[in-house]
């Protein structure tokens, strides 16, 4: 092919043609990347709220305590002859635990009967002077003196006769106590003495312990704060009822598991420490296997009532501002995000209780809250849907 020889000016006007061309190229690119679409908005996994019944509960930590107890000690001096109950067994009250020896206190009551007999036959003799002795005064016999001094042996006598049954009812109830019994029903404790020991009335020392564990106490401290809270619900009839004046408890015992029955709260047995400003709520729960043992570290939840028309919101969609209140991204209008301030009651599992800031059919942002914020559009999509997004979803029309 030939090869053309342009003109030194006339290659110049194509230079500038050319430079022309490729500048208006350009200019309709731009254009064109200026017509374009905007993003698809970003999509989102709501929650839409619906009111619904929701139990309220509280959860308390205690310990458990024994019904009754009681310390068995001696009430007579003496030698322990025979301990008859085995030690950590169930016992029942007036149940034989300890002989003591009963050989002086025989002798005493062998010797008080003796007395009282005595006294009785003086005072029969002197019953029986007296009233000859009012005959001879009425046949003017003897002198008033010597009959005043008959009536006033009798009467001597009959009070002699009073003091010597006092005396042998003494001495029958020492012997009694020689045989040491159970004052309640319950499990007994280790034995403080064996036979042998010499005990004596007053000690210190308690031979043994009883503690009745069926029903069984369930002590449970707290703030006189939750107290006061517990008694007005309780008047307004918000707390679940299980008897007169007692709401419904449960407990789960240290390992986690449930205790299958169900205890009453009792607001009578609550006692109030000065130094620490708490209380000790009471709880009585049956205990018929013995599963309970005193001193057990257990978890108490009080069945409070049912609130009708609760909104519950997923703590995955509640936020704290710097200030500490809740808030939480709510789909408005238009799929535009609000921002709302939520005033909480208390967790209910994984939700929280929501009492205002939000209002049933309200769409809360539970999933893809990092990418966006109040006034941008969104595509809601209802959690559990089969095109729901995740929580690194991307935005929709997007790889």
């Amino acid at each position: 092919m030939p090869i053309i020889d342009f003109p030194l000016a006339r290659r110049g006007r194509l230079a500038s043609l050319a430079g022309a061309l490729s500048v208006a190229l350009l200019l309709g690119a731009c254009g064109k990347k200026a017509d374009a679409p905007p993003p698809a908005p970003t999509q989102v996994t709501v929650v839409t709220l619906k009111p619904q019944a929701v139990p309220l509960t509280t959860v308390l930590s205690g310990r458990t305590s024994a019904y009754r107890t009681a310390e068995v000690r001696p009430q007579v001096d003496g030698v322990i002859r025979k301990r008859t109950f085995t030690e950590g067994g169930m016992v029942k009250a007036g149940e034989p635990l300890y002989l003591i020896d009963p050989a002086p206190y025989q002798a005493q009551y062998d010797s008080a009967r003796a007395a009282l007999a005595r006294a009785e036959a003086t005072a029969k003799s002197a019953e029986s002077a007296a009233t000859r002795s009012q005959a001879l005064l009425d046949a003017r016999a003897v002198s008033e003196q010597s009959n005043e001094d008959a009536v006033a042996a009798r009467d001597a006598a009959k009070a002699d006769v009073a003091s010597a049954k006092a005396a042998v009812e003494t001495a029958r109830i020492k012997l009694v106590y020689t045989r040491v019994l159970a004052p309640i029903s319950g499990r007994i404790g280790r034995s403080g003495v064996t036979e042998g020991a010499l005990v004596s009335a007053g000690q210190s020392t308690a031979l043994a312990t009883i503690q009745q564990l069926d029903p069984i106490y369930v002590d449970v401290p707290q703030p006189s704060t939750m107290l006061l809270r517990l008694q007005r619900e309780f008047a307004s009839g918000q707390l679940k009822k299980a008897g007169d004046r007692q709401a419904e408890v449960h407990l789960q015992l240290e390992d986690g598991s449930d205790y299958a029955s169900a205890g009453t709260l009792q607001f009578s047995e609550v006692t109030v420490d000065p130094s620490t400003g708490s209380v000790t709520l009471r709880s009585i729960f049956p205990n018929g296997d013995g599963l309970l043992l005193p001193g057990m570290f257990v978890k108490e939840t009080i069945q409070e009532g049912v609130s009708p028309d609760a909104l519950l919101v997923p703590q995955q969609g509640v936020t704290r501002d710097p200030t500490g209140k809740a808030t939480a991204l709510v789909v408005g209008d238009g799929n535009k995000v609000e921002l709302r301030t939520l005033t909480t009651a208390r967790t209910v599992g994984d939700q929280w209780l929501v009492t205002d800031g939000v209002q049933a059919g309200d769409k809360v942002i539970v999933e893809g809250l990092q990418k966006v914020k109040p006034g941008a559009e969104v595509r809601p999509v209802e959690r559990g849907s089969e095109d729901a997004a995740g929580p690194d979803a991307a935005p929709a029309g997007k790889p």
